[in-house]
């Protein structure tokens, strides 16, 4: 049954227009995208009903929060990208090698990071960038948001996985509902247990822990899945070398976004809390516009892995084109509508003047780069997928890394809360600059790759027809 399920897939990767498959593809995982970031969202909302100072806890721990996700997402797209890979290619069982491997590792490492975060929470907050007045709340809310940690990256992975093989309905359904889960159950635990930002993080690890049966049960029991067996658990130097080499810039990508987080908490403390509650309601919302393009880039992602894996590189460059004027469309239009709103979006989280302040500003700012993250998301994960490691993991560190923190360290030096506020968009552009000549320079390669196979099969047809002739 499932290898019926597996060939009929690959028809489907090599075969179908790009323009149908891609969005159907997409839907699922722009669906969970969506759902993840309006539960992250949802968090800020009813958190910050509490006040400033717990609102900006919420932005420090997720600092932290986003660090543990570049692990957990360096493994499951490290692997997922050799699963596409093999898949393309028809060796099944090394793929299902790849799963165990990679859902086993997250369970260890999430374990480990777990422990070691609670043992030293109370100090890690302040190195995540919290005031004296921030620290109690984010050392509370960090204590049982840990407690989750093996889960939530169980899951993640798992949802990558599910990705590259071309079942994204099943990764959509298992962190769909989980996000649900979490909205309703935050003001339950908040407001009705009366356990406030503690309430919030508990609310979230039983939404990760229901996310992650339900992943668990999706890959074992429906039949287009590769299933997660304990004796597939195969791990070994070769494997770790694969999946770092395709997970690299993933982690690099949410790695550098972590740091950038902890630099923007510093650079926003000498205006107070209400900056820094500001800064990261501003940043979910932008999370908020990106986690679509992002989810449409995941749909992309199996077809370019697929077809890369078996040399159908004109099939590879036509669904990366497809891809890009879409994301690029999308965030257009959703940059318009936020940057005529910006004060009424900012006013749904927290109505304090200086919030407001400091956050509508930055908001519009944000809306007007923000279609430029489109060919940085895209070229990311164009050269990531297709191999091209060194570049991807420039490409991933140029947003949140090479490019915003050296401006975070000298413009608000010169321009103060300003420098701030604009930080973000000026990256965008420097960043997207640089990434559109990194992807020029892939596509030209797999041209010459294409240009290199065309002569290949006519100088074999010419070869052939001389021997008929004979």
């Amino acid at each position: 049954m499932k290898q019926v399920s597996q060939e009929a897939r690959y028809r489907q990767m090599m075969e179908e227009p790009v323009y149908t498959l891609i969005p159907r593809l997409a839907v699922p995982t722009i669906v969970s995208m969506l759902v993840t970031a309006v539960y992250n969202m949802a968090d800020t909302y009813f958190v910050s009903q509490l006040g400033t100072s717990p609102s900006a806890a919420v932005g420090v721990v997720f600092s932290l929060m986003t660090g543990i996700q570049a692990v957990a997402f360096m493994i499951g797209m490290g692997c997922g990208n050799e699963i596409a890979r093999l898949l393309g290619q028809k060796e099944v069982e090394e793929a299902e090698r790849y799963v165990a491997t990679g859902f086993f590792t997250e369970i260890l490492v999430g374990t480990q990071l777990a422990v070691l975060g609670i043992a030293c929470s109370g100090q890690l907050v302040y190195r995540l960038g919290a005031t004296p007045t921030i620290a109690p709340y984010a050392a509370s809310y960090t204590r049982y948001a840990l407690l989750g940690v093996p889960f939530f990256m169980c899951s993640l992975g798992m949802n990558n996985m599910l990705r590259f093989q071309g079942n994204s309905f099943y990764s959509m359904l298992g962190i769909a509902t989980g996000g649900v889960l979490n909205i309703f159950l935050d003001p339950l635990f908040i407001y009705v247990f009366h356990m406030g930002i503690a309430g919030a993080a508990i609310a979230t690890v039983i939404s990760q822990i229901i996310s992650f049966f339900i992943l668990v049960w999706q890959c074992n029991c429906m039949p287009a899945c590769l299933s997660i067996r304990l004796r597939r658990f195969a791990p070994s130097p070769e494997r770790y070398r694969n999946i770092l080499r395709f997970g690299l810039p993933s982690l690099a990508r949410q790695g550098i976004a972590s740091i950038s987080v902890i630099v923007i908490n510093f650079a926003a403390q000498p205006y107070g809390d209400a900056a820094i509650a500001a800064i990261a309601i501003v940043s979910r919302v932008a999370m908020f516009m990106n986690s679509a393009i992002i989810g449409f880039g995941q749909g992309f992602q199996p077809v370019c892995g697929f077809n890369y894996g078996a040399g159908n590189y004109k099939r590879v460059e036509q669904a990366y084109n497809f891809s890009l004027r879409v994301c690029f469309s999308a965030l257009l239009l959703m940059g318009a509508l936020v940057f005529f709103n910006a004060e009424r979006v900012m006013m749904l989280f927290r109505k304090d003047p200086d919030v407001l302040a400091v956050g509508t500003l930055a908001l519009q700012l944000q809306s007007l780069s923000i279609p430029l993250a489109a060919q940085i998301t895209m070229a990311n994960m164009f050269s990531q997928t297709t191999g091209y490691n060194v570049r991807a993991t420039v490409v991933a560190l140029l947003r949140q890394g090479i490019c915003l923190i050296p401006i975070l360290l000298v413009l608000p030096r010169v321009l103060g809360v300003r420098g701030i506020q604009a930080a973000q968009p000026l990256s965008d552009v420097f960043s997207a600059v640089i990434a559109f000549f990194i992807t020029r320079s892939i596509l030209r390669e797999m041209r010459r790759k294409t240009a290199e196979q065309e002569k290949a099969e006519s100088n074999s047809g010419k070869t052939l027809a001389q021997a008929k002739e004979v």
